[in-house]
């Protein structure tokens, strides 16, 4: 009886976007649940309303035409007990001071307390059970974080969290251009490429077995939903540093510095180039491209984080970092 009532509880705080209700309606949702399970404050809330405001898409997908695979009750029957403690790990709160982030290391030589940044566990809104923020682009995304008092993070910190040890970056910047040091970090870590939940490919261990809206003509607001998953839907889809759905639901923006000077990592506002991380929700049926733990895309859509003009879609969101040192 008592699971029963947490899990009604549960449902009252988690329910999804609402049948016919407006992409503004559907974020003021999401806020409430920001506050209630994040304790994101009222004025970061304000701050991030009229960032996702202004963008007029920002949001967990078109409601027209999204049509999620999975609902929040479905997602938490697949997790043990209650969704919103079972992913709280209370040393990665002392560590990282915030509710669902994870610390970033290398546990070949340090310890989670080492860490000098911790990531979001999940997509952004970074709440278990809510479904992904998506149609952001890089630079709302930033803003967003800052917003938080968080930031974006530089690829190799995501790859680091992705891969189960945050090392040192491996930047190519005499190379020149995105284009040359992708080369140069994909030869280096190819041969011994991975994924978040071992070292061979597995379909069903992540949010990728969902479809495109059969009306998606290749990239409209009008015709292609976000049909993303909750996140932490998949209780398996989770790195060796406990962060999950780094492959699957949202691919990520993120930063890749092509000058020391644009590294986040290192107190940067400037900022890079685009870069996108991870699969997305149709991945266990179609496979666009390769994609492992420490793989870096070609250069697409390419613009600098920051531009008005950087990229948006229907299955493009993102995560926050925060430096704890």
């Amino acid at each position: 009886m008592r699971h029963l009532i947490a899990l009604f509880g549960l449902l009252i705080a988690t329910l999804g976007p609402a049948q016919g209700a407006t992409l503004a309606e559907n974020n003021e949702a999401m806020y409430r649940l920001m506050m209630e399970k994040r304790g994101v404050t009222s004025g970061q809330i304000a701050a991030i309303r009229k960032i996702l405001n202004s963008s007029g898409m920002a949001g967990q997908g078109n409601p027209a035409v999204t049509r999620h695979p999975m609902t929040p009750e479905q997602a938490a029957a697949r997790v043990p007990g209650d969704p919103y403690q079972y992913y709280r790990n209370a040393e990665f709160e002392r560590i990282c001071g915030r509710k669902y982030m994870a610390p970033l290391y290398d546990p070949a030589t340090q310890k989670p307390s080492d860490a000098k940044v911790c990531v979001d566990m999940f997509e952004y809104p970074n709440v278990p059970m809510a479904y992904p923020v998506t149609w952001i682009s890089a630079r709302e995304a930033a803003l967003v974080c800052a917003a938080e008092g968080k930031r974006m993070g530089d690829a190799h910190e995501w790859e680091g969290a992705a891969a189960g040890a945050l090392l040192e970056p491996d930047y190519r910047f005499d190379l020149g251009t995105p284009q040359a040091m992708r080369a140069a970090h994909n030869a280096k870590w190819g041969p011994t490429r991975s994924w978040t939940y071992g070292p061979q490919w597995q379909r069903g261990i992540c949010a990728q077995n969902s479809s495109k809206s059969p009306s998606c003509n290749g990239g409209s607001w009008s015709g292609c939903g976000s049909n993303t998953y909750p996140v932490g839907a998949f209780p398996k889809c989770v790195s060796g540093l406990g962060v999950y759905d780094l492959e699957g639901n949202a691919a990520e923006h993120m930063n890749l510095p092509l000058r020391p000077d644009q590294m986040a990592s290192r107190g940067s506002k400037t900022l890079g180039v685009t870069e996108m991380k991870g699969s997305w929700f149709i991945w266990d049926k179609i496979r666009a491209h390769q994609e492992w733990a420490r793989w870096r895309a070609p250069f697409w859509h390419g613009s600098k984080v920051m531009s008005t003009a950087s990229h948006r879609n229907y299955h493009l969101g993102f995560r926050c970092f925060r430096d704890v040192r």
